[in-house]
């Protein structure tokens, strides 16, 4: 197959709403504004990033391509891969769920499992992607990706009236914080800090900090399976040293607590790693960063 021409410019993503959310401006005791990355064409900020590199990796003569995922980099390769007619691995841990599986099956995926989790599943597509005119897809770790996340920040500046006093996420392999590290460079925002939260049993990054070097964890515990890559990527890490980050660890029960709080709330139903950074709002952490001096109150 051939990668159809006449493609590739216009991006995947589509410009996502920004909402003032009251009952977590209630809880935080503060104006908070959600970015609803939930409703792009794979449910997911993923696409902005794995869909930028897979136009640029078919513009140069991409034959195949192949990504390692849990499930929503999977779902955007796929997505992407669909709408420039080419075809697409989608190499996945023991861990992912069926209702995953299918949606990548739907969206045209070949799916292959291989190991428990993301790191293993990553082996085999690295594997894979030795196969001449295949590409790997990698699902956080490449410039093409955080160059395509950067795009967050400048719609968050056609957005809002002023600039944030912090932008909350959630990091998993570190590709949306570098993402939106790059967008804050870019757009003049450099000194909005982040506060990057994770989920204990999936905290590579927290682990990375306190260590000042990348640290593999010895296996991903938490029911956050999204944000689960043993080891967080190095521009991660080079982030923190060139923004302001806040990195804070959640428990699980707290994560889905919140999930299940911000579904009575926004009648959203989002993923526990999206409830890591949710449950910084729910649990009043945000007034106590506010409190010890990390953020402006």
């Amino acid at each position: 197959m051939a990668a159809q021409p006449g493609r590739g410019e216009k991006p995947f993503h589509i410009v996502s709403p920004v909402l003032e959310s009251l009952p977590l401006s209630q809880a935080a005791g503060t104006k908070v504004y959600m970015k609803l990355e939930n409703v792009q064409p794979t449910g997911s900020f993923k696409i902005r990033g794995i869909g930028h590199l897979c136009q640029e990796a078919a513009k140069k003569g991409c034959r195949h391509f192949v990504c390692s995922s849990g499930g929503n980099a999977g779902l955007a390769a796929a997505y992407a891969a669909k709408k420039l007619g080419l075809p697409v691995t989608v190499v996945v841990p023991s861990t992912t769920g069926p209702a995953t599986v299918r949606k990548l099956e739907e969206l045209g995926a070949e799916v292959e499992v291989s190991g428990q989790v993301w790191d293993e599943a990553n082996r085999r597509a690295l594997e894979l992607a030795q196969t001449e005119g295949w590409v790997s897809i990698h699902p956080f770790d490449h410039p093409l990706v955080w160059q395509g996340h950067a795009s967050l920040v400048q719609e968050l500046k056609d957005s809002l009236e002023t600039k944030p006093d912090a932008i909350l996420l959630a990091v998993g392999g570190g590709g949306l914080l570098a993402g939106v590290g790059a967008g804050l460079c870019q757009g003049g925002w450099q000194d909005v800090p982040i506060v990057a939260a994770e989920t204990r049993g999936a905290h590579s990054f927290h682990a990375a900090l306190a260590a000042g070097r990348l640290i593999s964890l010895p296996d991903i515990t938490s029911v956050a399976k999204c944000l689960g890559a043993k080891m967080v990527a190095a521009r991660a890490l080079e982030c923190a040293q060139e923004c302001q980050v806040i990195s804070q660890v959640v428990e699980d029960a707290e994560a889905v607590r919140a999930v299940e709080q911000f579904l009575d709330d926004e009648r959203m139903l989002v993923q526990p790693a999206c409830g890591a950074a949710l449950a910084l709002l729910y649990t009043r952490r945000l007034q106590r960063l506010q409190h010890e001096g990390w953020l402006r109150s």
